[in-house]
């Protein structure tokens, strides 16, 4: 299968489905953290090139439900996010699946079909992750972490200038979910 992972400069999600066999390359502004096939440029440049399937992470810094108390001083940047998410959403992709954290998408464009926590696939965060999913099933839950394990990490990290991009770094248990169970609902409808 051919992947699209949009937004993503880590490659976690690319490498997944690296390993279950998918033709999968990652697509951001900036470089990839981890060696792989990488398209550094707007994904939107990008979209009708023959995918299969596209896991899209879009920016949630104008979006998050988290930054409400900002929306008033950037209603442009957040119109122009919105739109990004659409273009992203109306993609000539069979399958796609959109992720992002609690925000505006659910009452300005569509409410999420899952949420999801990292705690559900062997990470201790608490951190809600909403899917839009297109063609494709919910995820199912691969390893529950104890409730006493449970703890907001991604929130309570120190400040700095790289916090964001240590925030925005997907979880390798719900990538490696993704890369398997959908992978394989893929091959066997194909």
């Amino acid at each position: 299968m051919k992947v699209l992972v949009a937004c993503e400069f880590s490659g976690i999600v690319r490498e997944a489905f690296r390993k279950q066999g998918h033709d999968a390359w990652s697509c951001d502004l900036y470089p990839t953290e981890i060696d792989g096939p990488h398209i550094r440029d707007d994904v939107l440049r990008h979209l009708d090139e023959n995918w299969d399937l596209m896991i899209a992470h879009p920016p949630c810094t104008h979006l998050a439900a988290s930054g409400r108390a900002w929306f008033k001083d950037k209603p442009y940047r957040q119109k122009l996010a919105l739109e990004f998410v659409e273009q992203l959403l109306n993609a000539p992709i069979p399958k796609i699946a959109l992720e992002n954290p609690i925000s505006v998408i659910s009452t300005k464009i569509r409410k999420p079909d899952q949420i999801i926590q990292p705690w559900q696939f062997g990470h201790i965060d608490r951190k809600a992750i909403r899917l839009s999913l297109q063609q494709l099933p919910k995820l199912t839950p691969t390893y529950i972490e104890p409730i006493e394990n449970r703890k907001e990490v991604s929130h309570h990290q120190s400040a700095s200038y790289v916090r964001w991009k240590r925030r925005s770094r997907f979880f390798s248990g719900i990538a490696d979910a993704m890369a398997y169970q959908w992978g394989w609902l893929s091959v066997i409808r194909e």
